[in-house]
């Protein structure tokens, strides 16, 4: 197929390879030229806007960071609804508020031009591995059109239903995600106060039903004291408010979401918001002394 994505990020730049790797076309678009240059050399064809990838292509993903940047790659001058055709489809792979998902589905049906919402989890590594889980919103037959193409980017691929719903279904990762991670840096941090090893407590958890994937990932990094960015802290901080913002519009309690949205707020204002997630654990060291 002909397609075009626009992101070409830590996360966007592997995605946009695996898909090329399977002998699809691609036509990219990059705010920094540099960020396309693996792309174009493995033989991408670069253009100046959104909404010139969108007239070369037949479904365009996009992989930005902020509902903001959504709307004005898709929606803003020399948008992809710029030159999408009527029948192309746009992908939206990053996290974003599920409202600005469906307002933007709604003004790209006006054109004739379909939407999935489909964000995904797995971080750089399953972006570059191709293992990535993906949630989608929109029109089933949509998504069964494009479904080829997210095999080619993950293994867990679910539609849950119509537009929004994949960005719901991130935000509930997210949440699960990022109290578990509070709850790690907690368990590794009490372990150390207490005179252990929290390398050995960490195995030792592992082994048992309090073992997640978190614990895996994050716990070693904590353990390791390894807080360089896999993915940024400030992104975390994003998705939180969209979870935040999801609980508070329907009345729902989110107690331990609230916790960790201080802790990680702690962490951003002390400049750490490039530091990777595991960097918690030091905001919840940095409590236990002060206390």
């Amino acid at each position: 197929m002909k397609l075009g994505f626009i992101g070409l990020g830590v996360m966007g730049r592997p995605m946009a390879l695996n898909l090329m790797k399977r002998g699809h076309e691609m036509a990219v678009y990059a705010r920094r030229a540099g960020s396309a240059a693996p792309l174009v050399a493995a033989g991408a064809r670069a253009f100046a806007t959104p909404a010139e990838v969108a007239a070369n292509a037949e479904v365009v993903f996009t992989m930005v960071t902020h509902s903001s940047d959504v709307e004005q790659v898709v929606l803003g001058q020399d948008g992809v609804i710029h030159g999408a055709a009527r029948g192309s489809v746009l992908v939206d792979m990053e996290t974003i508020s599920p409202v600005a998902a469906r307002n933007v589905a709604s003004a790209l049906g006006e054109k004739g031009i379909d939407m999935l919402d489909a964000p995904v989890s797995g971080g750089p590594m399953g972006a570059e591995q191709a293992t990535l889980s993906i949630m989608v919103g929109g029109k089933p037959a949509v998504f069964e059109r494009v479904k080829p193409l997210f095999e080619c980017l993950g293994k867990t691929i679910a539609h849950m239903g119509d537009h929004g719903a994949g960005q719901i279904t991130k935000a509930c990762n997210q949440l699960a995600l990022l109290v578990t991670a509070q709850g790690a840096a907690e368990a590794l941090s009490l372990a150390k106060g207490c005179g252990l090893d929290p390398a050995k407590v960490r195995e030792v958890i592992l082994g048992g039903v309090a073992a997640s994937r978190v614990m895996e990932l994050f716990g070693k990094r904590m353990v390791d004291r390894d807080f360089a960015a896999g993915i940024e802290t400030r992104l975390y901080h994003k998705d939180l408010h969209i979870v935040l913002d999801l609980a508070h519009e329907l009345g729902l309690a989110a107690p331990a979401a609230a916790l960790t949205m201080q802790n990680i707020n702690a962490l951003v204002g002390r400049g750490e918001g490039k530091h990777d997630l595991s960097a918690l654990i030091q905001v919840v060291e940095g409590m236990s002394k002060t206390s």
